[in-house]
């Protein structure tokens, strides 16, 4: 606060009773040492900026167990409120979003209608090595997304499987200064350009392998002239009755299938008939 001496009191009033008088003239430099802590010079963008970084409001996406090492900043020995970090379970009233554990095809359309219903600035947070590329299951799996990054676009990656509470402290304090030192034409360019709302990927479609008549044909050609030696009734007979039974959009084809089996059972018994004849 800065006094005029002048106002209804003299300048020995003032020094008898212990106050310091201040002149607040045009002579009066600004860069005293007495009050030079007391002022502080910034931009509206600096302050805006001040005020978003001490006051994010996280939206937490966790699928996996990388959101329990999460659950546990919430308990009084890590309190991440202290970094103004107020859990919210709207997207609409949260400017930040922590994706934790493995994301799959099928809520990755979710994930990206939760990140577009945040109010802009908005940032995000990848957590864990599931959510970066995929983790171990990016090797052979055809439902997992390999890396948040190609639905969304995102600003820090914490690694780790699963990472520390202590590095999702490191990683907020990172997106803090990320966010003070943003300038109102970054901001402009962030919301124009720097959206990702694909779904590309390198998988190819492939024909169907479960058919209808997949099991059909396993189970009518693989029996032998072994498992018809073996029965009470003639296998034969059996197929026969299968067909009677069966639906009538199916009799062509069951019927097909019957002389394949006809064929190829014929086929082993002459196989066989050799056989004996040769060692005889």
């Amino acid at each position: 606060m800065v006094i005029n001496s002048e106002l209804f009191r003299s300048s020995n009033s003032f020094q008898e009773e212990g106050f310091e008088s201040v002149t607040n003239g045009l002579s009066f430099s600004i860069t005293e040492e007495n009050i030079s802590d007391s002022v502080i010079l910034t931009t509206f963008h600096d302050f805006t900026n001040w005020i978003r970084l001490s006051s994010l409001w996280p939206l937490l996406y966790g699928t996996s167990c990388c959101f329990i090492e999460f659950a546990s900043l919430i308990g009084s020995r890590f309190d991440f409120d202290r970094y103004g970090l107020v859990p919210r379970s709207s997207p609409r009233q949260a400017d930040l979003i922590i994706t934790a554990g493995t994301v799959t095809m099928k809520m990755a359309p979710s994930l990206v209608r939760l990140y577009e219903q945040m109010p802009e600035p908005k940032y995000v947070i990848a957590m864990g090595a599931c959510t970066i590329t995929g983790g171990m299951f990016s090797t052979d799996s055809y439902s997992t997304v390999r890396g948040v990054d190609k639905l969304i676009p995102v600003d820090v990656y914490l690694p780790g499987c699963p990472p520390k509470p202590e590095a999702i402290i490191d990683a907020v304090i990172k997106l803090r200064k990320k966010v003070g030192q943003e300038t109102a034409h970054e901001k402009k360019n962030y919301q124009q350009s720097q959206r990702c709302f694909t779904m590309s990927h390198r998988l190819k479609p492939v024909l169907p392998i479960h058919t209808g008549t997949y099991d059909q044909q396993t189970l009518r050609r693989t029996p032998g002239i072994e498992m018809d030696t073996s029965l009470e009734y003639p296998l034969e007979r059996i197929l026969q009755n299968s067909i009677e039974t069966s639906s009538p959009f199916q009799d062509s084809e069951e019927i097909g299938l019957l002389k394949d089996w006809k064929q190829s059972n014929q086929k082993q018994e002459q196989n066989v008939k050799m056989m004996k004849e040769e060692e005889a």
